[in-house]
């Protein structure tokens, strides 16, 4: 299915409280090393922009950033394991960039393990560039690994 066609179907909505248990079991099934419930807690209530991505009426990913004067920070988007590879990935990552070009954001930032390739060929393939390296950025099995530090212009 295209993205086009995920747009017809899919719904990218604030997310609040209600969404929260899909969010965490979204979160908990993704990653070795899930954000806990306080955190998304902390993000719905300190003004960081929080969406869902809905299909009919089941939840299917979110995403959590943050916008400081003209730059938007991505710091966590996810789509549920089900769902992946149907384009939704890209169509969350699309509606942010419409949504904060609209609000003068110039540029979105992202970090990203280098063992998520997806997720890499998947920024790549939108437009973003490797901008450094943050050594030692997340927990894994035998220590911790890399962050790819990545950013686009979204400005119109």
């Amino acid at each position: 299915m295209s993205s086009l066609q995920n747009s017809l179907i899919a719904s990218y909505i604030y997310m609040d409280e209600t969404h929260l248990k899909d969010v965490l079991s979204i979160e908990k099934n993704s990653y070795g090393y899930p954000w806990s419930e306080k955190i998304f807690n902390d993000c719905l209530t300190n003004n960081y922009l929080c969406r869902v991505l809905k299909l009919d009426n089941t939840l299917i990913g979110f995403l959590i950033s943050s916008i400081i004067h003209d730059e938007c920070h991505i710091m966590n988007l996810c789509i549920d394991s089900k769902y992946r590879g149907s384009g939704y990935g890209r169509l969350i990552l699309n509606k942010l960039h419409d949504e904060v070009a609209t609000n003068n954001c110039k540029t979105v930032f992202l970090e990203c393990r280098p063992s998520n390739i997806s997720a890499m060929n998947l920024y790549k393939s939108e437009g973003y560039n490797e901008i450094g390296v943050r050594r030692n950025y997340y927990p894994a099995p035998n220590g911790y690994e890399d962050a790819i530090m990545l950013a686009k212009n979204v400005k119109k």
